[in-house]
């Protein structure tokens, strides 16, 4: 019998793919700053660990420009590979990567771009060459979700959103008990915990990358409200209360750590979602992006959290014109060994 399996982030990744900032109509003034930032995040995440190995980064330019400034900025540290894509956002539009029997699995979920809302036709092309990069066989599912709705604590459960995964700009006329079981079909996953809804301003209808993490199996993270103007106070307290009252595929209660948030992150006047959970994990840094002075607090705890890795603040806030971070950038393939 096969057994399909998704290790968490910290464990063995073969690679790390993400796609640079290259269209120029839609990053317009933000897209040099947006290009320092991917230099600054990579940077630190292709740190090496202790025992001086480096977790393999591959970067796709879409551009001549991108591409050279792609190669100027990460050098040796980096594979770059001219592909076409729409944005940035390589956590929804690539694959979901898991193993299966010690082998490698493309799992491709359908993309509409975020309910409808930006409609890019090489995001749909990017999943398949992403594939091919890793060396791994695609499985199809007819169900519309992104790796930015899905959180592995790789150990059977999956965190994600009703506001998300249940809206009617993705999956209508589905019950939360068909997506629930397309999901652990497609994933190996046996618990689904489900938080009702994601940050004010999140563009991609309340994403748990933004929201809940998983510091290991058993330990989620989620952040506390800053500031009395903290535009998710509500809904950080909802988070909480759904994660502590959540049990893994084993049962277990969930011990949940708390990260101050950013507090109010205004963009043309408007609060964006600006989070310190969309961090991604290297073989020596968790890199954490930051926007404000409170990104010094959240990551003292959370490298209390994350006792084998340095925990490294990098600017953000460019990247976030576009509507994510670093999570939401980057696709982490599992190492076959895992």
């Amino acid at each position: 019998m096969t057994q399909r399996f998704i290790p968490h982030e910290t464990a063995p990744q073969a690679s790390i793919h993400t796609c640079w900032p290259a269209a120029e109509d839609l990053w317009e003034e933000d897209l040099s700053p947006a290009e320092e930032e991917f230099a600054g995040f990579l940077t630190a995440l292709a740190e090496p660990g202790r025992d001086a190995r480096r977790t393999p980064l591959v970067i796709y330019a879409a551009t001549a420009r991108a591409e050279a400034n792609a190669r100027r900025a990460l050098g040796a540290r980096a594979r770059v590979v001219r592909a076409e894509y729409g944005d940035v956002w390589a956590r929804d539009t690539g694959p979901v990567f898991a193993l299966e029997d010690g082998a490698l699995k493309a799992v491709r979920f359908r993309f509409n771009g975020w309910g409808g809302k930006y409609q890019f036709a090489a995001d749909h092309m990017i999943g398949g060459e992403i594939a091919r990069q890793a060396g791994a066989e695609e499985d199809r599912f007819d169900l519309v979700v992104e790796g930015g709705a899905l959180e592995f604590d790789g150990a059977g459960s999956v965190v994600t959103t009703r506001q998300c995964l249940l809206n009617t700009n993705r999956n209508p006329g589905k019950s939360e008990q068909q997506v629930a079981d397309t999901l652990k079909d497609a994933l190996g996953v046996s618990n689904i915990i489900w938080l009702d809804e994601g940050l004010v301003g999140d563009h991609t209808d309340g994403h748990v990358d933004n929201i809940a993490r998983f510091i290991a199996p058993g330990i989620v993270a989620c952040q506390s409200p800053t500031g009395a103007d903290d535009p998710n106070a509500r809904v950080l307290g909802e988070i909480v209360r759904q994660l502590e009252t959540a049990r893994d595929a084993k049962g277990r209660k969930l011990q949940v750590v708390r990260l101050p948030s950013p507090g109010l992150v205004e963009m043309e006047g408007e609060a964006v979602a600006a989070s310190h959970m969309n961090w991604v994990v290297g073989r020596a840094n968790v890199v954490m992006p930051a926007y404000n002075e409170h990104a010094r607090d959240a990551a003292r705890v959370l490298a209390r959290a994350f006792r084998d890795h340095t925990v490294a603040a990098r600017p953000a806030n460019a990247i976030l014109t576009g509507g994510g971070a670093f999570h939401c950038v980057t696709c982490n393939v599992p190492a076959p060994h895992a």
